[in-house]
C-alpha cells in the first residue's frame, strides 16, 4: 500500500475512534500534524485534548483496530473515503461551520454544479407527493443535483423524481454508507449508486441512531446552494436543517400551504419570516439561474463547457469526465482528482469509453481533454 493510502488508513482509524467529533480531531491534529502521529502520540499530547478516561477508552479502542485491514476491508466493499485536505472533497462543505474531517461514500461525490437539497415531512400528504415529485423532475430535467436524506416521504420522492427524469442525486445518511436506513427505500439506494451516491460522515457498519441525524442534516444543508422545504409541523426536524442553512448562508425556499393544515404549519412560518416562495418548479428554475448567475448558460439550455452528462452512460465515468478541461491532463493529474477505488488501469478504460461516447478526446498518448 502506497504512502498516501497509508496516511488515508491512519485518517479512517481516527473518525474511528470514540467520542472523536470534529473539533477533538482538528485539535489533535494540530498537535501531531498528521493521523499516524496522532495514532503514534503521547499520552500527555492526548490529555491536552480529551480527558484520562477517554484516553483509556481511546487505547482500548486502538488495541483492537487493524489500521491497514480496516482500510483494505473498507474498500473492498466499494466505499471511498475522501478528506477535507484532499481535491475530491466537497468544496461547499468547506464554508460551513463544523464540516466533516471526512466523508465515507458510494457512487460518487457532488460537482460544482448548482445542487438543491429538497426536505420535509416524513408522512407527507398526496398534494405534498405530488410537489415534490414533479420538483425532483424538473430539478434533475435542468441537470441541477437533488441532495437530500434518502428517508421516506419529502425527501425520497423528490430524490426519486431527479433520477427518473434521468438526473442526479445524492443521499446524506445518518448512518453507515453500507446502510440502508430506511429499508424500505432500498430501490432508491441501489438507483443513487448508480445515478449519483451515497454520503456520510459515520463510519461503515453504523446503525441509524435518532442522535446522529441533526449532524447529517448540516451535510444536508452544506451540499446545496438552495434548500427548499415541501413540508413541515411547527415544530420538525426538517426546521433545524433550515436554521442550518441560514447559519451556512444558504438560500431557503418553501411550498405555501393552507392555514388548517398541520403540516403546512412550519412552511407558512417560515414564510412569515422572509423565507423565498416556491410558486412552481419552473419558477424556481428562472429564480436559481438569477441567484446563481456562473450557472446560467448550462441551466438556460446553453452549451456552456460541461452542460450534461448522458443519463444512458454508467454513472461511475461522471467523476472522470468531470476532471476533464479543454486544456489537456495526464493521466496522473486526472488520477489526483479522483477517489482512491479509482485506479489507473481502470480511468484509462473510463477514458476510452469517454472519447468513443465524444465527451472527451486523447490529445496526445497519454492525455486528453474535453471533446470540442
Amino acid at each position: 500500500m502506497g504512502q498516501t493510502q497509508e496516511n488515508k488508513a491512519y485518517d479512517y482509524w481516527l473518525t474511528a475512534m470514540p467520542g472523536m467529533g470534529c473539533g477533538r480531531i482538528n485539535r489533535m491534529l494540530e498537535l501531531c500534524g498528521n493521523a499516524k502521529e496522532v495514532y503514534e502520540a503521547s499520552e500527555k499530547i492526548w490529555e491536552m485534548v480529551v480527558t484520562k478516561k477517554h484516553y483509556e477508552t481511546i487505547q482500548a479502542a486502538k488495541n483492537t483496530w487493524d489500521v491497514q485491514g480496516k482500510y483494505e476491508q473498507m474498500l473492498e466493499k466499494g466505499i471511498s473515503f475522501v478528506i477535507k485536505k484532499e481535491q475530491a472533497y466537497p468544496r461547499r462543505l468547506l464554508g460551513i461551520p463544523d464540516p466533516p474531517y471526512g466523508l465515507f461514500y458510494r457512487g460518487s461525490l457532488p460537482t460544482e454544479q448548482p445542487s438543491v437539497a429538497v426536505i420535509g415531512a416524513r408522512d407527507c400528504s398526496e398534494y405534498g407527493k405530488y410537489v415534490a415529485g414533479k420538483l425532483g423532475e424538473e430539478l434533475g430535467r435542468n441537470h441541477i443535483q437533488v441532495i437530500s436524506g434518502m428517508a421516506r416521504g419529502i425527501d425520497g420522492i423528490s430524490q426519486q423524481g431527479a433520477l427518473d427524469t434521468g438526473g442526479c442525486s445524492f443521499g446524506v445518511l445518518g448512518s453507515g454508507v453500507d446502510v440502508c436506513y430506511p429499508a424500505s427505500n432500498r430501490k432508491l439506494y441501489e438507483q443513487l449508486l448508480r445515478q449519483g451516491g451515497i454520503l456520510s460522515e459515520y463510519i461503515p457498519g453504523t446503525m441509524a441512531k435518532a442522535q446522529n441525524f441533526p449532524m447529517r442534516n448540516r451535510i444536508v444543508s452544506g451540499l446545496c446552494d438552495v434548500l427548499i422545504v415541501v413540508e413541515a409541523r411547527e415544530k420538525s426536524g426538517t426546521l433545524i436543517t433550515v436554521d442550518m442553512a441560514l447559519e451556512q448562508g444558504r438560500e431557503v425556499y418553501v411550498v405555501p400551504g393552507r392555514i388548517t393544515d398541520r403540516l403546512s404549519d412550519g412552511c407558512n412560518r417560515l414564510l412569515k419570516q422572509g423565507a423565498g416562495i416556491l410558486l412552481s418548479p419552473e419558477a424556481l428554475i428562472q429564480e436559481l439561474i438569477e441567484i446563481l448567475p456562473e450557472n446560467k448558460e448550462r441551466m438556460s439550455g446553453g452549451m456552456l463547457e460541461k452542460r450534461g452528462f448522458p443519463a444512458h452512460l454508467d454513472r461511475a465515468l461522471y467523476p472522470v469526465w468531470q476532471q476533464l478541461d479543454y486544456e489537456p491532463k495526464s493521466l496522473e493529474e486526472i488520477l489526483k482528482g479522483l477517489p482512491a477505488s479509482y485506479t489507473g488501469a481502470r480511468v484509462y478504460l473510463m477514458l476510452m469509453e469517454l472519447c468513443l461516447e465524444k465527451l472527451a478526446s486523447q490529445i496526445s498518448p497519454g492525455y486528453f481533454g474535453l471533446f470540442s
